[in-house]
């Protein structure tokens, strides 16, 4: 099976199309294969994001793990950042629409920015190639006046977590990620 792999705004960062197989049964995809994505390293961990109409999560950011994002039920607008210090595309903003009905996925660099509004009740399944730790668990302020993110909710619903994310001028140079990333 193949995917379409389309590159955005951002280096490193790809939408993928999956082909979706239909009959009076319903349905199948495969979202994710290793091999769509140019430079991606194997999946180790698989999570799982239910969030209801509203809630907004981000904006987070990893040094050493790259997210794979899909949602397969419901909405949200995705918001990245390229916030990668040296970066041919530092700076850059990309925004999609991702839903259960146009089954898209997205490929987030280490490095780079990332978060979501749910526009309806939604679930977010994500891979990732790092196990979790949370020193490499950071974040910049969702309302950062740099990014500009247009979120597209009207009453977010933040976690204490993301409320207290730092604007990008106030992050310690030692935690910004730096072109190219070495893992």
């Amino acid at each position: 099976m193949s995917a379409k792999v389309i590159k955005t705004s951002i280096d490193g960062a790809y939408i993928l199309e999956p082909k979706v197989f239909k009959d009076q049964r319903g349905s199948f995809t495969e979202f994710y294969r290793r091999e769509w994505i140019p430079g991606a390293r194997e999946v180790i961990q698989t999570n799982r994001s239910i969030k209801t109409k509203e809630s907004l999560a981000g904006f987070h950011y990893h040094l050493h793990q790259a997210d794979y994002w899909y949602v397969p039920f419901g909405s949200a607008r995705v918001i990245i950042y390229d916030m990668r210090l040296g970066s041919p595309t530092e700076g850059n903003k990309f925004t999609i629409e991702m839903t259960g009905d146009n089954n898209n996925g997205l490929y987030i660099p280490p490095g780079v920015a990332h978060g979501f509004c749910a526009s309806e009740d939604m679930m977010l399944t994500y891979l990732v190639d790092n196990y979790y730790n949370e020193a490499d668990e950071l974040g910049v302020a969702w309302n950062d006046p740099v990014i500009k993110a247009d979120w597209g909710c009207v009453n977010p619903v933040i976690s204490k977590r993301d409320s207290e994310n730092p604007i990008l001028s106030n992050i310690p140079e030692a935690l910004l990620p730096r072109w190219p990333l070495r893992m």
